[in-house]
């Protein structure tokens, strides 16, 4: 049996309960921040880490609501972590992602986000890949989660 990755990521909500998305460069779909530890580090720090890398964000670690983990796929988890934001705090217009992979058509090095944007709860299935999707139609209510932080 194949070991289940865990990919930790940071679920951002902004004043009216909307969900911060990035758009994953050259797919069709949406996600939230997220990344596989590295060796020796917590989720929590996996977390604030694939953040700043993705959108430029940078969060104090002890904001982050633990929200554990969730199955995602067939073969990998999520772990992740909630926060509510004023919208001082975060601007679409300054995320930028400081991570790079190479294209699969060239090797031409881009980034793995090229897209930002705030997402109501109603709409997220329209942006979020399916599995992210599923995860808060089921699992993780968005608008629980806006209660609750």
């Amino acid at each position: 049996m194949s070991a289940r990755t865990v990919s930790c990521g940071v679920v951002i909500l902004n004043e009216h309960g909307d969900v911060l998305l990035c758009h994953a460069t050259e797919t069709t779909h949406w996600d939230v921040p997220k990344g596989a530890a590295d060796p020796g580090e917590s989720p929590r720090e996996a977390a604030l880490r694939e953040l700043v890398e993705e959108t430029g964000i940078v969060l104090a670690a002890e904001r982050l609501k633990d929200l554990g983990r969730f199955v995602y796929r067939r073969d990998k988890d999520l772990h992740l972590f909630a926060v509510r934001v004023s919208e001082d705090e975060v601007r679409l217009e300054n995320c930028v992602c400081e991570s790079y992979f190479p294209r699969y058509s060239d090797g031409t090095m881009i980034p793995e986000m090229d897209a930002y944007r705030w997402v109501r709860p109603d709409d997220v299935d329209t942006f979020a890949s399916r599995s992210l999707a599923r995860l808060f139609q089921t699992t993780l209510s968005l608008a629980e989660l806006h209660e609750a932080l």
